[in-house]
């Protein structure tokens, strides 16, 4: 009996201390150490998280392409444009006589000759300075083509109204000559030495053909402002007194743009209505002599006229 009942009473502390759990110490570490290694795992579970994240990206980053941004609305638009326009000086637009003599002039009409010439003198005045008259042809060739370019040199009968500042690359007794036909500067080594130094005050440069091998050196210089000398303007030739005299005097220089248009200056609005008429009918048949062969169809297809500060006006010309 007393066996059968220690061991019973064995079993019933077991089962007690089973219910009541482990010790307190025991129990108090357990759960300072849960917290750690759930911290620890949440770690470790966002390292591998973030470094797929990065692959990936990289990854996609390397196969495609950046998406575009989307476009600005027309709100934005407004804004921008509000902006541009308010930075800097405004845009200017047309003056109330500009306005008035545009209503003047019937658009796609051509005028006669003495009619159009009798209404640019009419808008020309009431400047404080001379209005220049300027002459726009618009021709049929294709400026392309070598073969169909447009350039060379008139003398027009009644001038132009000014005089042009003339320099000249000559020697010798040339050099003295030139100088005597109106030329403002004259020489070889020093003119050529004086203008690769900037200096550019001068408006057309005659050369003698001599002269040629050391003026070329200032093809970059005076090329792009339409000033270096050619023989196929006049502006290279033995002759140099002569061509001082005569570019002096006002003998123009032409040549057509990229839009196959040629631009020349015809006179002053103080010129009478026959000078100014004699003057761009000159003009005109000098160009028309020139029409190239490749050229087919119409030539000249349009004429216009205009002051430095008026309207053009179209006039009535033959196209062959």
């Amino acid at each position: 009996m007393t066996d059968k009942s220690e061991q019973s009473g064995g079993d019933a502390a077991v089962e007690g201390a089973q219910e009541q759990g482990p010790p307190a110490g025991v129990d108090d570490a357990q759960k300072k150490k849960a917290p750690v290694k759930a911290e620890a795992k949440d770690e470790a579970k966002a390292e591998g998280e973030a470094k797929a994240k990065g692959e990936a990206g990289a990854k996609g980053k390397a196969g495609k392409k950046a998406p575009k941004k989307a476009g600005k609305g027309p709100e934005m638009e407004k804004m921008s444009t509000a902006g541009r326009r308010n930075r800097g000086r405004s845009m200017r637009g047309r003056s109330r006589r500009h306005t008035e003599n545009l209503k003047k002039v019937e658009q796609r009409k051509q005028y006669g000759m003495d009619d159009g010439i009798k209404l640019l003198k009419e808008m020309a005045g009431g400047t404080k300075f001379t209005q220049t008259v300027n002459l726009v042809m618009h021709l049929g060739i294709d400026p392309k083509h070598a073969d169909q370019m447009i350039r060379g040199a008139v003398s027009l009968p009644k001038g132009i109204g000014k005089t042009k500042r003339v320099i000249a690359f000559c020697e010798g007794e040339d050099a003295e000559k030139a100088t005597a036909a109106g030329a403002m500067e004259v020489g070889i080594d020093e003119l050529v030495k004086k203008i690769s130094g900037g200096w550019m005050d001068f408006d057309v440069a005659i050369a003698h053909p001599r002269a040629m091998g050391k003026v070329g050196r200032l093809g970059r210089t005076l090329g792009p402002q339409g000033k270096m000398p050619s023989p196929k303007n006049g502006t290279v030739t033995p002759d140099v007194e002569a061509a001082v005299r005569d570019f002096a005097a006002g003998k123009i220089e032409f040549r057509n743009d990229a839009g196959a248009n040629i631009h020349a200056v015809v006179g002053k609005a103080d010129f009478s209505d026959e000078d100014l008429k004699e003057n761009i009918l000159a003009f005109i048949d000098h160009i028309r002599k020139l029409k190239p062969a490749a050229s087919k169809g119409a030539y000249i297809k349009k004429v216009c006229i205009s002051g430095t500060m008026s309207p053009g006006v179209e006039l009535e010309v033959s196209q062959h």
